[in-house]
């Protein structure tokens, strides 16, 4: 029909990555980088911080961390900082403290005061400690339930807006919290208004973006996602104080209120509210910025009146068959069994992700410094994962990338001490091969799947990856027990992971299957389509 709108073929005449493209896209990856702020400043607002019991009988007015040379006679092993030897005098020497019976400590002295640790005096607590990220990730899950709706009920340009300015309000009001409950509530709201920046920035690009572009673009905002990373660390670095670091990371955000008249609306989101003058508006000042001319068929198509009764005929149309898919998706065993695996894919790669970014910290050498190249190594393995699917095949690529993560996280513990370069080194390499692994998996799983269901699949797959960001921040507990056990968990995960690989089909080359028997057949299309 002449009013159908046909988008790809209008943006190929823009041009898929022209100057319009560019401006909004350029600052779309400004959110990106604010969006991997928010969602990394609690790793060092709410970081580790080294403390030991306070000795009232030996302590300098004010205590200093470095107890000194008493503190070989009158503090226990340094390993036990929740409990002190218990004095038989009131004076400081070793004849006071020859006795061997400990007791709980009742205050304790810090090395900083940088971390909420200090602030809200969680020594001997460290659950609590830990408990801030994974709420931090519940609240991130929250979002996704909503923002979507938002966006789709509004448009993508007001929840983006949403999004980004409200933390800057619960952010910034976090800075000043008094106690350890008021800062966890804020935590949480603070993530549930901005868990859903990247996806909505995501959208939003690509939405203007020609098909040709849409793999290198989306491949540039998982990488500036990592510089964001990278941004998060120098931050915290130059204002170490968690108070005013969390004021440095959320205060400037107020300022995005401006992109409400900076960036343009989603063209495809006007286009599906029937918003046929707005879209066109904007693709025409697209045309006019990109020096482009679109076609006469284009611009009858943008400019008559639609036909409201065959509009009226859609929906009802599209209703029909709305849930038979996922039916199907149930009773299929070959299916429902490729679901178990992609799910269990999805809970490593975010387990150990996010894992790997978290622990890093706590490495040999410098925490900062540990991060940032923590961060930066991803940007490889994103794109090793762009020249490698296409090349040596989607299966071969993922399971190497699982592989090489696990074994090195296996060896990992093993390591003595003084090599510490080596164990930052092994440390890097499993995070550029998981960030491959997360990169490729995200395709391969949309490809396993049939039409009639993929988004329904995808979305349930990356529903179960969020229990491994919210149990991840959790595994720096596990080093109570035993320093590199966190390593050792994430490596058998990967390992096994990569084994499952065996489990499912290789899908490089093949028609997306559009049916559930054509996806439970996609090795024998596969076979018939080998060249």
């Amino acid at each position: 029909m002449t009013d159908v709108v046909n988008l790809d073929a209008i943006l190929v005449e823009l041009g898929q990555f022209g100057r319009y493209q560019i401006r909004n896209y350029c600052l779309i990856l400004l959110t990106i980088v604010y969006s991997a702020l928010f969602n990394s400043q609690y790793i060092f607002a709410a970081g580790a911080v080294d403390y030991r019991c306070q000795v009232p009988e030996c302590e300098a007015v004010p205590p200093a961390f470095d107890a000194g040379g008493w503190g070989s006679w009158a503090l226990p092993d340094s390993r036990d900082r929740c409990e002190r030897l218990v004095p038989i005098g009131e004076e400081c020497s070793p004849e006071n403290f020859w006795n061997n019976q400990t007791k709980p400590c009742s205050a304790w002295v810090y090395e900083s005061n940088n971390t909420i640790v200090e602030a809200f005096d969680l020594a001997c607590e460290e659950w609590k400690r830990t408990l801030v990220g994974t709420i931090h990730s519940v609240g991130t899950f929250i979002a996704l339930t909503f923002v979507g709706l938002v966006s789709d009920s509004y448009g993508r340009r007001i929840a983006l807006v949403l999004s980004l300015v409200s933390p800057a309000v619960l952010g910034t009001a976090r800075a000043f919290s008094q106690n350890y409950a008021m800062y966890i509530l804020l935590e949480l709201g603070e993530a549930i208004v901005s868990g859903g920046i990247y996806t909505t920035s995501f959208v939003l690009a690509l939405e203007m973006v020609g098909p040709k572009r849409r793999v290198i673009a989306g491949t540039m905002i998982s990488a500036t996602f990592a510089i964001g990373q990278v941004f998060t660390a120098l931050i915290a670095w130059a204002v170490p104080y968690w108070r005013h670091f969390t004021i440095a990371v959320y205060a400037p955000s107020v300022l995005f209120i401006a992109y409400y008249w900076l960036i343009g609306e989603s063209v495809r989101w006007l286009l599906s509210k029937d918003r046929k003058k707005e879209a066109a508006s904007i693709i025409f000042k697209a045309a006019e910025i990109n020096k482009k001319k679109l076609s006469p068929e284009s611009i009858k198509a943008l400019t008559e009146e639609p036909q409201v009764e065959q509009e009226k005929r859609l929906p009802s149309e599209t209703k029909t068959d709305e849930t038979s898919p996922i039916k199907q998706v149930l009773r299929s065993r070959k299916i429902m069994f490729r679901l178990f695996i992609c799910s269990f894919w999805w809970i490593t790669l975010t387990f150990v992700y996010y894992g790997l970014s978290i622990n890093s910290v706590t490495l040999a050498g410098n925490s900062y410094v540990n991060y940032i190249l923590t961060s930066l190594v991803e940007i490889p393995g994103y794109v090793l994962s762009f020249l490698t699917l296409n090349r040596f095949g989607r299966k071969s690529s993922i399971m190497t990338a699982f592989f090489i993560c696990g074994i090195s996280l296996v060896i990992l513990p093993f390591l003595p001490e003084s090599v510490s370069w080596l164990q930052t080194t092994l440390n890097l390499v499993a995070k550029l091969f998981i960030s491959l692994a997360f990169s490729s998996t995200y395709i391969y799983t949309g490809e396993l799947f049939p039409t009639q269901a993929r988004h329904s699949c995808l979305g349930a797959c990356s529903m179960f990856g969020r229990i491994g960001s919210i149990v991840a921040p959790q595994t720096p507990l596990l080093m109570a027990y035993m320093v590199s056990l966190p390593y050792l968990i994430f490596g058998v995960m990967a390992v096994t992971s990569g084994l499952l690989m065996c489990l499912t089909p290789e899908t490089l080359g093949i028609k997306l299957p559009d049916t559930i028997e054509e996806a439970e057949n996609i090795i024998a299309v596969k076979k018939n389509n080998v060249a």
